[in-house]
Protein backbone atom coordinates (compact mmCIF):
# COMPACT_ATOMS: atom_id res chain seq x y z
CA UNK A 1 0.00 0.00 0.00
CA UNK A 2 1.57 3.44 -0.96
CA UNK A 3 2.44 5.75 1.99
CA UNK A 4 -0.48 8.47 3.38
CA UNK A 5 0.48 12.34 3.63
CA UNK A 6 -0.98 13.38 6.90
CA UNK A 7 -3.45 15.12 4.79
CA UNK A 8 -4.77 11.14 3.70
CA UNK A 9 -3.69 11.41 -0.14
CA UNK A 10 -1.78 8.53 -1.91
CA UNK A 11 1.83 9.91 -2.39
CA UNK A 12 0.80 10.61 -5.95
CA UNK A 13 -1.35 13.46 -5.15
CA UNK A 14 -4.66 14.36 -7.60
CA UNK A 15 -5.00 17.85 -8.99
CA UNK A 16 -8.04 19.26 -7.52
CA UNK A 17 -10.77 19.89 -9.51
CA UNK A 18 -11.41 23.95 -10.72
CA UNK A 19 -13.78 25.67 -9.06
CA UNK A 20 -16.05 27.73 -11.73
CA UNK A 21 -18.47 29.32 -9.44
CA UNK A 22 -20.42 29.30 -6.10
CA UNK A 23 -23.78 30.47 -5.65
CA UNK A 24 -26.33 30.30 -2.29
CA UNK A 25 -28.68 27.73 -3.10
CA UNK A 26 -30.66 28.10 0.30
CA UNK A 27 -30.14 29.75 3.68
CA UNK A 28 -31.53 29.36 7.46
CA UNK A 29 -30.67 30.79 10.41
CA UNK A 30 -27.61 28.57 10.71
CA UNK A 31 -26.82 27.33 7.56
CA UNK A 32 -26.01 27.48 4.00
CA UNK A 33 -26.81 25.53 1.00
CA UNK A 34 -23.86 26.76 -1.69
CA UNK A 35 -23.75 24.65 -5.14
CA UNK A 36 -20.40 24.20 -6.17
CA UNK A 37 -19.44 23.99 -10.58
CA UNK A 38 -16.82 21.83 -10.87
CA UNK A 39 -14.32 21.30 -13.49
CA UNK A 40 -12.10 18.03 -12.94
CA UNK A 41 -9.10 16.96 -14.74
CA UNK A 42 -10.66 14.52 -16.68
CA UNK A 43 -12.98 17.26 -18.47
CA UNK A 44 -15.93 16.23 -16.65
CA UNK A 45 -17.97 19.55 -14.90
CA UNK A 46 -20.21 18.87 -12.69
CA UNK A 47 -22.72 20.76 -9.62
CA UNK A 48 -22.22 19.71 -6.43
CA UNK A 49 -24.31 21.10 -2.98
CA UNK A 50 -22.69 21.36 0.44
CA UNK A 51 -23.82 22.62 3.88
CA UNK A 52 -21.76 25.72 5.26
CA UNK A 53 -21.97 26.46 8.31
CA UNK A 54 -21.59 30.58 8.93
CA UNK A 55 -19.72 29.71 12.02
CA UNK A 56 -16.29 29.86 9.82
CA UNK A 57 -14.11 29.10 13.43
CA UNK A 58 -15.62 25.57 13.50
CA UNK A 59 -17.24 23.10 16.61
CA UNK A 60 -15.56 22.18 19.74
CA UNK A 61 -15.69 19.05 21.41
CA UNK A 62 -14.81 18.55 24.97
CA UNK A 63 -13.52 15.36 26.74
CA UNK A 64 -13.49 16.52 30.38
CA UNK A 65 -11.49 14.01 32.53
CA UNK A 66 -12.83 14.67 36.44
CA UNK A 67 -11.05 11.90 37.21
CA UNK A 68 -8.27 9.70 36.57
CA UNK A 69 -10.34 7.10 33.67
CA UNK A 70 -13.12 9.21 33.79
CA UNK A 71 -15.17 11.36 31.62
CA UNK A 72 -18.38 13.55 31.49
CA UNK A 73 -21.31 12.95 29.12
CA UNK A 74 -24.28 15.05 28.92
CA UNK A 75 -27.74 13.96 27.68
CA UNK A 76 -29.55 16.54 25.66
CA UNK A 77 -33.04 16.68 23.37
CA UNK A 78 -31.84 15.75 19.58
CA UNK A 79 -34.28 17.31 17.34
CA UNK A 80 -32.96 15.35 14.59
CA UNK A 81 -33.80 12.01 16.17
CA UNK A 82 -36.46 13.25 18.53
CA UNK A 83 -34.82 11.63 21.12
CA UNK A 84 -32.60 12.31 23.99
CA UNK A 85 -28.92 10.95 23.30
CA UNK A 86 -25.60 10.99 25.45
CA UNK A 87 -22.76 12.56 24.18
CA UNK A 88 -19.90 14.97 24.57
CA UNK A 89 -20.53 18.62 25.37
CA UNK A 90 -19.79 20.63 22.40
CA UNK A 91 -20.70 23.86 20.30
CA UNK A 92 -19.42 26.02 17.99
CA UNK A 93 -16.68 29.11 18.51
CA UNK A 94 -18.56 32.33 18.62
CA UNK A 95 -16.83 35.35 17.35
CA UNK A 96 -13.73 36.59 18.97
CA UNK A 97 -13.47 33.31 20.80
CA UNK A 98 -10.18 31.16 20.78
CA UNK A 99 -10.88 27.13 20.38
CA UNK A 100 -9.83 26.83 24.12
CA UNK A 101 -12.03 29.39 25.42
CA UNK A 102 -14.83 28.16 23.44
CA UNK A 103 -14.16 24.78 24.93
CA UNK A 104 -13.92 26.30 28.68
CA UNK A 105 -17.29 28.27 28.30
CA UNK A 106 -18.87 25.14 26.54
CA UNK A 107 -17.80 22.96 29.47
CA UNK A 108 -19.11 25.68 32.23
CA UNK A 109 -22.30 25.97 30.72
CA UNK A 110 -23.16 22.42 29.81
CA UNK A 111 -21.78 20.32 32.66
CA UNK A 112 -21.20 23.38 35.77
CA UNK A 113 -17.35 22.85 35.55
CA UNK A 114 -14.42 24.35 34.04
CA UNK A 115 -10.87 23.19 33.00
CA UNK A 116 -7.97 24.90 34.68
CA UNK A 117 -5.64 22.53 31.74
CA UNK A 118 -6.68 22.42 27.97
CA UNK A 119 -5.26 20.98 24.94
CA UNK A 120 -6.21 20.31 21.49
CA UNK A 121 -5.85 16.65 20.55
CA UNK A 122 -7.35 16.34 17.20
CA UNK A 123 -9.67 17.64 14.50
CA UNK A 124 -12.22 16.06 12.88
CA UNK A 125 -14.43 16.31 9.76
CA UNK A 126 -18.20 15.40 9.21
CA UNK A 127 -19.18 13.68 6.03
CA UNK A 128 -16.71 15.74 4.24
CA UNK A 129 -18.75 15.24 0.57
CA UNK A 130 -21.16 17.66 1.87
CA UNK A 131 -20.15 19.55 4.73
CA UNK A 132 -17.78 22.20 5.44
CA UNK A 133 -17.42 21.49 9.19
CA UNK A 134 -14.37 20.90 11.09
CA UNK A 135 -14.71 19.62 15.10
CA UNK A 136 -12.15 20.51 16.96
CA UNK A 137 -11.29 17.88 20.21
CA UNK A 138 -10.47 19.56 23.34
CA UNK A 139 -9.05 17.75 26.76
CA UNK A 140 -9.69 18.97 29.50
CA UNK A 141 -8.25 17.97 32.97
CA UNK A 142 -8.37 19.68 36.56
CA UNK A 143 -11.77 20.64 36.86
CA UNK A 144 -13.53 23.22 39.44
CA UNK A 145 -16.99 23.67 39.66
CA UNK A 146 -17.95 26.78 37.48
CA UNK A 147 -20.98 27.31 36.23
CA UNK A 148 -22.24 29.67 33.15
CA UNK A 149 -25.20 30.34 31.60
CA UNK A 150 -25.81 29.33 27.93
CA UNK A 151 -28.84 29.04 25.57
CA UNK A 152 -29.89 25.55 26.40
CA UNK A 153 -33.67 24.97 26.87
CA UNK A 154 -33.33 23.45 29.84
CA UNK A 155 -30.87 22.14 32.10
CA UNK A 156 -28.31 18.77 30.48
CA UNK A 157 -27.90 15.73 32.54
CA UNK A 158 -24.56 15.33 33.51
CA UNK A 159 -23.24 11.54 33.55
CA UNK A 160 -20.03 10.52 34.88
CA UNK A 161 -18.64 7.39 32.85
CA UNK A 162 -15.51 5.09 32.63
CA UNK A 163 -13.64 5.18 30.01
CA UNK A 164 -13.47 1.43 30.18
CA UNK A 165 -17.48 0.87 30.27
CA UNK A 166 -18.13 2.97 26.76
CA UNK A 167 -17.75 -0.24 24.90
CA UNK A 168 -20.16 -1.53 26.84
CA UNK A 169 -22.70 1.61 26.39
CA UNK A 170 -21.73 0.90 22.67
CA UNK A 171 -23.17 -2.98 22.77
CA UNK A 172 -26.37 -1.20 24.44
CA UNK A 173 -26.54 1.37 21.96
CA UNK A 174 -26.71 3.76 24.90
CA UNK A 175 -24.03 5.94 23.08
CA UNK A 176 -24.17 6.44 19.29
CA UNK A 177 -23.30 9.82 18.67
CA UNK A 178 -20.34 9.23 16.14
CA UNK A 179 -18.48 12.67 16.77
CA UNK A 180 -18.49 11.68 20.65
CA UNK A 181 -17.37 8.29 19.85
CA UNK A 182 -14.31 9.45 17.53
CA UNK A 183 -13.36 11.77 20.00
CA UNK A 184 -13.37 9.51 23.16
CA UNK A 185 -11.32 6.88 20.67
CA UNK A 186 -9.04 9.56 20.24
CA UNK A 187 -8.67 10.57 24.17
CA UNK A 188 -8.45 7.45 25.48
CA UNK A 189 -4.80 6.90 24.60
CA UNK A 190 -4.16 9.56 26.88
CA UNK A 191 -2.37 9.04 30.06
CA UNK A 192 -5.47 9.91 32.63
CA UNK A 193 -8.09 7.67 30.86
CA UNK A 194 -5.43 5.21 30.08
CA UNK A 195 -4.61 4.00 33.19
CA UNK A 196 -8.44 3.64 34.57
CA UNK A 197 -9.17 1.60 31.25
CA UNK A 198 -6.31 -1.05 32.02
CA UNK A 199 -7.65 -1.33 35.48
CA UNK A 200 -11.26 -1.77 34.17
CA UNK A 201 -10.06 -4.83 31.10
CA UNK A 202 -8.30 -6.40 33.63
CA UNK A 203 -11.36 -6.80 36.30
CA UNK A 204 -13.47 -8.08 33.52
CA UNK A 205 -10.89 -11.10 33.00
CA UNK A 206 -11.11 -11.71 36.66
CA UNK A 207 -14.50 -12.09 36.06
CA UNK A 208 -14.63 -14.15 33.43
CA UNK A 209 -17.53 -12.30 31.12
CA UNK A 210 -17.46 -12.03 27.64
CA UNK A 211 -17.99 -8.13 26.60
CA UNK A 212 -18.30 -7.11 23.01
CA UNK A 213 -15.02 -5.34 22.53
CA UNK A 214 -14.03 -2.42 20.27
CA UNK A 215 -11.88 -2.86 17.17
CA UNK A 216 -9.42 -0.41 18.68
CA UNK A 217 -9.49 -1.42 22.44
CA UNK A 218 -5.78 -2.35 23.75
CA UNK A 219 -4.45 -6.00 23.50
CA UNK A 220 -3.79 -7.62 27.43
Amino acid sequence: MKPLHPNGAHSQERKPPEILGKRSAAKSRFFEIEAVQLRFASGAEREFERIAAPNTAGTVIVVAVPAPGKVLLVREYAVGLERYQLGLPMGGVDPGESMLQAANRELREETGYAARNLRSIATLSLAPCIFAYQAHVVLATDLVPEQAVGDEPETPEVVTVPIGELEVMVARGELTEARSLAALFIAREEPRLRRNEIDTVRTRKRNAQPRLRWGFAFDR
